[in-house]
């Protein structure tokens, strides 16, 4: 059966519009930074500093952000990705990206039912959310965006849902068996866990901003110190050929493939298996 030429164009053209969805988001962001950064000369020092107010809704108490407007864009790609994987779908698969669509959902699907079990199959989108927003959010360094996953009040605020979601499947036990069980083994033990309930939340976001942003330092000190290095040794060639940075050329990009791209997405898999085992952890045996 044929398709008729203008159900083609409307599918191309919807496909076009998807994909426009997929790269505006993050084109208007760094286009943002690029507007608000203001002309500054170039400072001998290094400049490591936290996200960006680009402006306040309640001054000083509501402010917003170079990482929550650019978190927000790595939400609006990753819609327009799943729209775009989904868009056109059928029974029986005839493109690549059907394909690709089926085989993530088949992968996070036996990732939940291996780790959790399978009565908690209906965590399947939640787990690939997260890892999508965490990879790609420290992924967005790449783009000379600042990575919403070096802002410790983007993750903290994921840990705080995830911590949610525990405690609500531990309160399924009913509200005394919960409280009972911050006096278990016996009750001398109360303090020590409470802190261990709320130590949760912290222990999970600081794990995961800490590993970035010690990337993103690290990454900067070196870069820092091979171009006062080229400076030192090379900076007698004549005319502009002492001002350019040899020795940088090389070492921060391998830099670069470890802390932006291999440690980013680690740290999003560390995330989800950690919401994975506490929540599964969380539900009462009977």
């Amino acid at each position: 059966m044929k398709i008729p030429v203008e159900n083609k164009k409307n599918s191309r053209l919807v496909d076009a519009l998807l994909v426009l969805l997929i790269i505006l988001p993050l084109a208007l962001a760094m286009a943002l930074k690029i507007c608000t950064t203001p002309d500054a000369p170039l400072e001998d020092g290094v400049v490591i500093s936290g996200a960006r107010v680009y402006f306040y809704i309640i001054k000083p108490d509501w402010p917003i952000t170079e990482a929550q407007v650019n978190s927000w864009a790595v939400i609006l790609s990753i819609l327009g990705v799943c729209l775009y994987l989904t868009h056109g779908i059928k029974v029986i698969p005839d493109s690549k990206r059907q394909l690709a669509a089926e085989w993530i959902v088949d992968t996070v699907n036996k990732l939940v039912k291996s780790n959790m079990g399978e009565q908690f199959m209906g965590f399947a989108p939640f787990v690939a959310g997260i890892l999508a927003l965490s990879a790609l959010s420290s992924l967005s360094s790449l783009l000379g965006l600042f990575a919403p996953t070096s802002d410790l009040n983007i993750v903290l605020g994921w840990a705080i849902l995830v911590f949610i979601l525990i405690t609500h499947y531990k309160l399924k036990g009913g509200l005394w068996n919960y409280i009972k069980g911050f006096f278990s083994p016996i009750p001398v033990f109360a303090p020590l866990n409470i802190i261990g309930e709320v130590a949760t939340p912290i222990s999970m976001s600081f794990r995961h901003y800490g590993n970035v942003m010690s990337g993103m330092v690290i990454s900067t000190l070196i870069a820092y110190a091979l171009r006062s290095l080229s400076n030192m040794l090379l900076g007698w060639l004549p005319g502009m050929l002492g001002k350019i940075p040899f020795l940088q050329v090389g070492l921060p990009a391998v830099l670069s493939l470890y802390f932006d791209i291999f440690s980013g997405c680690m740290q999003a898999f560390i995330f989800a298996m950690l919401t994975m085992m506490f929540v599964a952890t969380a539900v009462p045996e009977e």
